[in-house]
């Protein structure tokens, strides 16, 4: 996107809110950066560069935009769009892989050379991965010092920073704003909102527009008692992080997500931030996803009706996984039950910073059910034999899913394990792995409205049919969906 000049430009003149994320302005003459969208007046077109990241950005000279905050713009969508090294190392850097691991970190989960992921990521991001990580850093410092009253050597450590020296030319450099500055300046627009101790809220953007029903529908009526809960008009889950435990409450609002975390540490706070950015799919284009679905005049009612639609995800694919084998052919209320006695006898008891809250655990590990006893499980011999072979795959690591998983090599390796059809797999990949062409041709939820609509209704026909829709063949399941009264549906109440 960076390179076609003339778009940028055009982008950049009508403030177009679109391509935030996708593409960074730099200007030469007051050396700042900004997304395109700023309200300040555009510059000159002589005096812009046009950068892929704010890393980018930040390498070559630039500092932040005090008025449009170019930081806090949506992540771009080709990262969640693309299963390439550079996507899959960019999920893995957005989840702290670098901060935790180191830049070797990165690259052996890739399967790459050092040397190849800097050389990759440079080419189409114009910055190396600590550089990227960098920016990050900063992002979290800016996040933890507007929204907590932390001491500042306590920010600095929380954001990934390994000396208080760093922190304080890092967040000066890229905000021209010493760390105080920043604190007394949020303090001053912010006098006026509430602060609840021990908790960190915060704004998650999105590209517009974005249909909340089957988003948080679908998370509310499958969430399983005491580790999810619809409450008070949010989603609230606990979370399992790398350095602790976290709880958060997400709720949809006209132009962004309200998010409430609470963690047991707050070096998390990036990865729990970055989850669950991924669980609600808050990165897509929504424009370029409804424009090729509308293209088929069959769909497009269905598009134009509640534009916006995203995937719901995961925060944790293993745990979505699993869950996915005790939901193979079961009503959501059963699959919930069966996941509910899993957290009972194998989850990790967690104390809900709510007192009003009903969260009480996380989801058990692979590890904690790789000891469960099969003939605890109220499910025919043969599911019983899927769930404890998947477990026991999940746990010794011979089947890896996550963020950075090769979608087609996670799909073979799942089809191998028993018990295990398209139709698991398939949303496998779409929930959990995020493939956002991830397609159930032979689900009933998706024949049936396809029938009414009069798409082809069975599974071949329907598949070649979809072939214009590529590649997102997962948002058309979720319009497809959506024309049932199943509450997955529906906004709760």
């Amino acid at each position: 996107m960076y390179t076609d000049t003339d778009r940028c430009v055009r982008a950049v003149q009508s403030k177009d809110a679109r391509f935030d994320g996708w593409f960074f302005t730099a200007v030469r003459t007051t050396g700042i950066y900004c997304r395109p969208s700023c309200p300040a007046v555009p510059p000159k077109v002589e005096n812009m560069t046009f950068l892929p990241s704010a890393a980018a950005c930040q390498q070559a000279g630039f500092r932040a935009c005090k008025r449009c905050r170019p930081d806090t713009s949506p992540g771009s969508p080709e990262w969640n769009a693309r299963a390439d090294a550079v996507a899959r190392a960019m999920r893995l850097i957005q989840d702290g892989v670098v901060d935790r691991e180191g830049v070797p970190g990165l690259a052996a989960r890739l399967g790459y050379s050092t040397r190849q992921v800097e050389r990759q990521l440079n080419a189409e991001l114009g910055a190396g991965p600590l550089a990227l990580a960098r920016a990050q850093r900063a992002q979290t410092a800016r996040l933890l010092i507007e929204t907590s009253g932390l001491p500042m050597g306590d920010v600095a450590f929380a954001a990934g920073f390994s000396s208080i020296r760093t922190f304080n030319e890092t967040v000066r450099e890229v905000f021209a704003l010493a760390p105080g500055e920043l604190r007394q300046r949020a303090e001053k627009a912010n006098r006026h909102v509430p602060r609840v101790p021990g908790t960190i809220s915060l704004r998650l953007p999105y590209r517009a527009p974005l249909n909340p029903d089957n988003l948080f529908g679908h998370l509310a009526a499958t969430a399983v008692p005491g580790v999810e809960e619809w409450r008070a008009g949010a989603y609230r889950r606990t979370l399992r992080l790398p350095y602790g435990t976290g709880v958060v409450a997400l709720s949809p609002r006209p132009d962004h997500i309200g998010c409430l975390l609470a963690l047991t540490d707050l070096r998390d706070l990036t990865i729990a931030i970055s989850r669950c950015r991924w669980m609600l799919d808050l990165d897509a284009d929504p424009e370029a996803v409804d424009e090729q679905l509308r293209a088929d005049p069959l769909l497009a009612p269905l598009v134009d009706k509640a534009p916006g639609r995203r995937v719901p995800r995961t925060v944790d694919a293993a745990e979505f996984a699993v869950r996915a084998v005790l939901g193979q052919q079961v009503s959501t209320a059963a699959a919930r039950t069966h996941a509910a006695r899993l957290v009972t006898a194998h989850g990790e008891p967690v104390a809900d910073p709510d007192p009003e809250g009903g969260l009480t655990h996380l989801f058990p590990s692979p590890q904690a059910l790789s000891a469960l006893d099969p003939r605890s499980l109220a499910l025919p011999a043969s599911r019983r034999t899927t769930l404890t072979t998947l477990v026991g795959a999940l746990a010794d690591g011979s089947l890896p899913l996550g963020i950075d998983s090769d979608w087609e090599a996670a799909r073979a390796r799942l089809n191998e394990l028993p018990g295990f059809g398209p139709w698991t797999t398939e949303v496998i990949a779409m929930r959990a792995l995020g493939d956002p062409d991830a397609f159930l041709p032979s689900d009933l939820g998706v024949r049936r409205p396809a029938k009414e609509l009069g798409l082809p209704s069975t599974p071949a026909a329907l598949t070649a049919r979809a072939a214009g829709w590529r590649p997102w063949r997962a948002y058309a399941v979720q319009y497809l969906w959506a024309t049932d009264a199943h509450p997955v549906n529906h906004l709760p109440v």
